[in-house]
């Protein structure tokens, strides 16, 4: 597997030896994606990398469960903390799903507390997606409630929505290091930045396990470049 596609870009792209994540879906549909696509998504070249505050529009978890399927991961956003006895019931338990408790574009913060409850061994991912931000108290919380396996990360909240691209690498860095560090059994997905093959080896090299990309899907060229050297091992 050569790394994961991540939302918005999981969606819609599914290709050999990578694993799409869909989403973020919440607990009821949130309409007018298109609208705030068009309304707040930009490139910044103060910060080198786009901006956004779509803030989770999406269709919802019942939408998400029709059109499953295995092989993907399902990401998940809870907005309020009564949502997660309801997600629980409705989500299969041999759903792969990754939980978005970290999205800076939303006029909410999301619910990381209890979250534990979606963990199972029916599940082969159960992921968290942390925060550029989060820090080594946060981390071992999670840690001692059971997940092993972390994403990061997010994008970095500033004042007009979340920052991706490169500004994410240092975050991303040290976030690896820490976990690596302190714990051996965790599983790492590294994001933020990834647009060549060279970032890509430098998140191994500090200790994830896998890459996720996104916003690289926005340059077909420079996405296609990097799958064809690790496919092809160029």
């Amino acid at each position: 597997m050569y790394f994961f596609i991540s939302p918005p870009f999981g969606n819609y792209i599914s290709l050999p030896d990578t694993i799409s994540i869909k989403g973020s879906y919440t607990l009821e549909p949130r309409n007018g994606l298109i609208s705030q696509i068009f309304k707040t998504f930009r490139y910044s070249l103060e910060h080198e990398g786009w901006i956004n505050k779509i803030g989770l529009r999406n269709k919802g978890i019942d939408y998400a469960i029709k059109n499953y399927k295995k092989g993907d991961i399902i990401s998940i956003a809870i907005m309020k903390e009564s949502d997660i006895n309801e997600l629980v019931k409705k989500i299969p338990d041999n759903m792969d799903l990754e939980i978005n408790i970290s999205c800076p574009n939303t006029d909410k913060k999301l619910i990381s507390n209890g979250v534990s409850k979606f963990l199972n061994t029916k599940r082969e991912w159960c992921i968290l997606k942390l925060s550029p931000l989060t820090n080594s108290e946060e981390i071992n919380s999670y840690y001692n409630s059971g997940f092993r396996q972390f994403h990061c990360s997010n994008t970095l909240p500033i004042d007009r929505g979340g920052l991706s691209g490169s500004s994410l690498i240092p975050y991303t860095t040290n976030l690896i290091k820490n976990i690596r560090e302190n714990y051996n059994d965790a599983e790492i997905i590294a994001g933020g930045g990834v647009r060549n093959i060279d970032i890509y080896n430098m998140y191994k090299l500090n200790g994830a396990n896998y890459v996720s990309v996104s916003t690289l899907c926005l340059n077909p060229l420079l996405f296609g470049i990097l799958y064809i050297k690790k496919r092809f091992d160029i």
